[in-house]
């Protein structure tokens, strides 16, 4: 599917990241404090100040676009073409210095997202997913975009940011965990760009607003993945906030079979 103007956009988004990236690397590591939304989520001022300076930016390139961001809702909710944005996907790894949170930036048609942002504005580290195009990867540490073969889940490389999400559906964490081969903890959408370069094979997650996966579906898509919800359809933003994205499709059917086994609260 060719998008009008998806290049455009695309340029929109690097400059939104771009921004954001100049406003984060500061408050890294620098004893920031952090307050505790109503969901009990962490939100500090780097969070605001960059989404603040995204939404100047892509007003000023697209004004006829919506924008909807974690922390400060909902512009033009009648536009066709509205951008989603989560300024500091990871908020705790943050606080605590460590460099595996992202920006995430989505442009949805629809409920469709068709363009996708992680930026690790820390490490230096890039991905855009476009539909129907390949995934593009910058980084000083090496790595390309592709996800890797593997075709059965005692060979694959589990991860998820912490069980503590699952709540009543740990016992579909659990049988899936147990029929991998190694489980690793922590990343939020930077282990989905580790899994579009082909280190890490499953990510199984739950209570994810769009803002969470709506930038991660055409990076892991674009990379030769999958993300669906936990039934294997595709995510939505009216959806149960329950992902699954694997690097290889072998792995969609076996992973949601056990995800969904009967017994799931």
């Amino acid at each position: 599917m060719t998008i009008p103007g998806i290049e455009r956009f695309v340029e929109a988004a690097e400059a939104a990241a771009d921004v954001a990236g100049a406003v984060i690397r500061p408050f890294f590591r620098a004893g920031l404090a952090a307050e505790q939304k109503l969901d009990q989520s962490p939100v500090t001022i780097a969070d605001r100040t960059a989404e603040q300076a995204m939404r100047a930016v892509l007003a000023e390139r697209l004004p006829e676009h919506g924008i909807l961001g974690e922390e400060f809702g909902l512009d033009h909710p009648e536009a066709r073409l509205r951008w989603v944005l989560d300024p500091i996907d990871g908020t705790r790894a943050f606080i605590t210095g460590r460099p595996v949170f992202g920006t995430l930036i989505a442009l949805l048609d629809g409920d469709l997202p068709v363009l996708g942002v992680i930026d690790q504005p820390v490490t230096g580290e890039r991905w855009v997913g476009v539909t129907g195009e390949k995934t593009r990867f910058r980084g000083p540490f090496g790595g390309a975009a592709g996800c890797r073969p593997c075709p059965s889940l005692d060979r694959a490389e589990l991860s998820c940011t912490s069980p503590d999400m699952f709540g009543s559906d740990i016992p579909s964490w659990q049988r899936l965990s147990g029929a991998v081969r190694r489980v690793t903890l922590g990343g939020d959408c930077y282990a989905y760009g580790l899994l579009a370069l082909g280190q890490i094979d499953v990510i199984a997650e739950c209570d994810l607003k769009i803002w969470d996966w709506a930038a991660l579906v055409p990076v892991v898509e674009g990379a030769g993945g999958r993300l669906t919800g936990w039934d294997g359809a595709p995510m939505r933003p009216d959806g149960d906030g329950r992902a699954l994205a694997v690097g290889d499709a072998a792995l969609l059917a076996p992973a949601s079979a056990l995800l969904s086994a009967p017994g799931r609260a």
